[in-house]
C-alpha cells in the first residue's frame, strides 16, 4: 500500500477544502461591506450579521491552511510490520472480520482517503480517542473498544 499517495490524497483534499473556504470568505466579506447590507435603521443587522459569518469563514480557512502546513511539514515514518505504532503509521486492523485502514496524521482528522487497490483509510487526527488507544501497539495486539485486531502497521 503506498502511504505517500495516501498521504497525498489528503493533502489534496484539505487543499480543495481551503479553496472553497477562501471563495467563500470571499463571499462573506463582500456580504458584510457591500452596499446591499447597509442598515436601513437601527434594528437593522444584516451588516453586522455578515461581518460574523466572514469572521467565521476567515477562521476556518486559517484551520485549513494551518492544517495544510502541518502535512507538508510533518515526516510520515517508514515502519516496519514490527515497530510500535506512532504518530504517521498506516495501520491495518481487523474489525469484525473486515479489514480497515487508519492513517495516523498531525491533521485532517476524520477524512477518508481511497487506496490504489480501492480501499478505504480514515484519517485519525491528533484530537481521536482511537488514534491514543492504537499509539505504541504493534502488530497483533487487540483493542477491546472499538474491537480491533492489528494485522500490519506502515
Amino acid at each position: 500500500m503506498n502511504k505517500s499517495a495516501i498521504v497525498e490524497s489528503l493533502r489534496q483534499q484539505l487543499k480543495a477544502q481551503y479553496e472553497r473556504a477562501i471563495k467563500a470568505l470571499e463571499g462573506a466579506h463582500e456580504a458584510a461591506t457591500g452596499e446591499d447590507t447597509k442598515a436601513e435603521s437601527k434594528y437593522d443587522t444584516r451588516g453586522l450579521e455578515a461581518s460574523y459569518l466572514a469572521a467565521g469563514q476567515a477562521e476556518q480557512a486559517d484551520k485549513l491552511k494551518a492544517a495544510i502546513t502541518s502535512l507538508d511539514t510533518f515526516e510520515f515514518p517508514d515502519l516496519d510490520l514490527d515497530d510500535p505504532i506512532a504518530p504517521g503509521a498506516l495501520v491495518e486492523a481487523d474489525f469484525d472480520g473486515k479489514s480497515v485502514f487508519y492513517l495516523l496524521a498531525p491533521a485532517g482528522g476524520g477524512l477518508t482517503c481511497k487506496t490504489e487497490e480501492g480501499n478505504t483509510v480514515t484519517v485519525l487526527g491528533p484530537a481521536a480517542p482511537l488514534k491514543e488507544h492504537l499509539l505504541g501497539k504493534t502488530t497483533g495486539d487487540i483493542l477491546e473498544d472499538p474491537p480491533l485486531m492489528i494485522l500490519d502497521v506502515m
